[in-house]
């Protein structure tokens, strides 16, 4: 067998003269591309490009560089031999050539040459590497807590395996290697890595993840994470825009708030002194109990961070405490009120509070002065001279002051009716139809309801709408509607005819001849007695 040497000088000789890369020569490919990786311990077939023809010899020999052994040779009858150091762990495909080793192991890594003795001497070589599993990753830091903007911090993590590469990740994103602030320094025995941050910031050492690699497997640290104290900053004081007032005894507090890590503690200060107050809430409660808030008055807050200490002011609040208005009440008339009869006068107090303005409302709507509606010099109370039915609804009186706004309100009830009195509904109408007449009145309390046909009594019809259900000729006649109100003691009456026929489609029968005119004589019968009624009856006058 010829030396390595020899063999690799003849080799790339073979190479620079056809212009072919390791692995194959004689123009011809005969080994794939390598390295081949192999996990300790595992298995690798190692394939031939080349395709075996009868008669072909393939020899394979192993190389670490320094000393070469036998591994296998595949004779033309198709019998092999295995080197003494790979017996039971080598062996050849004797249809394709291809070696198989078993059981890798570390000294298993080299070049691996392959010689077909065919009509053309081949020959190729191919590196196997067997790599050590990736495991133990851990990461390690040189200081146990940071401070932002201050702190240099170094993170190494280690590794077992082979021919490792490191990545650092902050939660899934890769960290960027600027060379300046953000350095990394791999070992020479390839089994650690060195990251180094200046002026570290609060994000940098969250979720850190180191993942140790080669080119068959991988393997992430645990998410490594360091505390980096920073603040406080972003000192804000709320409310911070606040009215020249503020309710006294009211649930209205400041609240002080930092971004800082050790949270912040908070002192609080009056127009430049110390309240003695902590914490980042100071209730109206302590300032009135201080004696504070009878004058305008400036109020900030101090927040430090212990660890940093460093301290920062907040924003400053202006302002004064004053009473609220409590106690609204409204008082209003508690007679019957009659339209066009009756006045009202309706009053509106407070027990505390300064009252700063007053709004009078009906119905949700600005109520104005009139020569009716006369308001009071300090409009704590109107008078309606002669009440009308518009006069009805509810009333609201609206006492404010700069830190409050409260309301009272009373339903007035102007009583009056019935009005705008008629019975609507059909005139004419089939016989075996149904039909409904309508009694439209106005009044309040709601009138009472009669129905009468032809001046009798309809039995338990008081409702506003008669309903006839498949009406026949006898339900021909005047409807009266007669309407009370018990309480303004006025009546109303509003009448209509209505005629039932049969649908005649080539003549009217006899029957239907003589019903029409049954009809009309009761029509013109009672006309004539409204007619002598209405004349003997004094007119009311309307009271509007």
């Amino acid at each position: 067998m010829p030396g390595r040497n020899t063999h690799d000088e003849q080799r790339n000789e073979e190479n620079q003269a056809t212009g072919n890369r390791t692995g194959f020569c004689v123009g011809e490919y005969i080994l794939p591309e390598g390295p081949v990786d192999v996990i300790l311990g595992k298995d690798v077939t190692l394939k031939v490009l080349y395709k075996k023809q009868d008669g072909d010899i393939f020899i394979w020999i192993y190389s670490d560089g320094k000393d070469t052994s036998n591994v296998a040779v595949l004779r033309p009858d198709g019998s092999f031999s295995v080197g003494k150091a790979y017996k039971g762990r080598a062996s050849i495909n004797t249809t394709n050539g291809y070696l198989t080793l078993k059981s890798l192991k570390s000294e298993d890594s080299g070049d691996y040459d392959l010689t077909i003795v065919a009509a053309n001497t081949l020959s190729g070589a191919i590196k196997v590497r067997v790599l050590e599993p990736v495991t133990d990753v851990v990461i390690k830091s040189d200081l146990p807590e940071a401070i932002e903007h201050n702190s240099t911090v170094v993170l190494t993590c280690s590794s077992k395996g082979s021919f490792l590469k490191f990545t650092w990740l902050n939660k899934t994103k890769a960290i960027v290697i600027d060379g300046d602030r953000i350095t990394k320094e791999d070992s020479q025995d390839g089994l650690s890595s060195k990251l180094t941050i200046r002026d570290v910031l609060r994000y940098d050492l969250s979720q850190i993840v180191c993942t140790s690699a080669n080119t068959l497997e991988k393997q992430d640290s645990a998410p490594f994470n360091l505390t980096v104290n920073y603040g406080p900053e972003d000192v804000i004081l709320t409310p911070s825009l606040i009215a020249e007032y503020v309710p006294s005894k009211s649930n209205f507090n400041l609240t002080c708030s930092a971004s800082s890590s050790p949270s912040a503690t908070f002192t609080w200060f009056h127009d430049e002194k110390d309240i003695q107050a902590t914490g980042p809430v100071l209730t109206l409660k302590v300032i009135e109990e201080k004696g504070f808030g009878k004058n305008p008055a400036d109020y900030k807050c101090v927040a430090e961070n212990a660890k940093t200490k460093r301290f920062v002011t907040s924003n400053v609040v202006r302002f004064s405490v004053m009473e609220p208005i409590s106690g609204v009440s409204i008082t209003g008339p508690s007679d019957i009120l009659i339209a066009g009869n009756s006045s009202a006068n309706i009053s509106c107090q407070e027990k505390a509070g300064k009252v700063l303005e007053r709004v009078w409302l009906k119905d949700g709507k600005t109520l104005s002065p009139s020569t009716r509606i006369i308001f009071s010099s300090d409009k704590s109370s109107i008078f309606i001279k002669t009440l009308q039915k518009e006069d009805n609804g509810n009333y609201t009186c609206q006492l404010s002051n700069t830190v409050s706004k409260e309301n009272a309100h009373f339903k007035m009830v102007v009583n009056y009716g019935p009005e705008t009195f008629e019975v609507t509904g059909k005139k004419e109408v089939e016989l075996g139809d149904n039909l409904d007449l309508r009694c439209s009145v106005q009044s309040v309390p709601p009138a009472k309801i009669i129905w009468k046909i032809n001046g009798t009594v309809i039995p338990n019809e008081t409702k506003e709408v008669l309903s006839l259900k498949d009406a026949k000729y006898k339900d021909s006649g005047i409807y009266t509607c007669e309407a009370s109100n018990a309480v303004t003691g006025k009546n109303a009456t509003s009448s209509s005819t209505l005629s039932v026929k049969e649908e005649i489609e080539e003549g009217l029968s006899d029957g239907a001849i003589a019903g029409i005119v049954i009809a009309c004589l009761v029509a013109v019968g009672a006309a004539i007695g409204l007619f002598f009624y209405c004349r003997q009856k004094v007119p009311m006058s309307s009271p509007y």
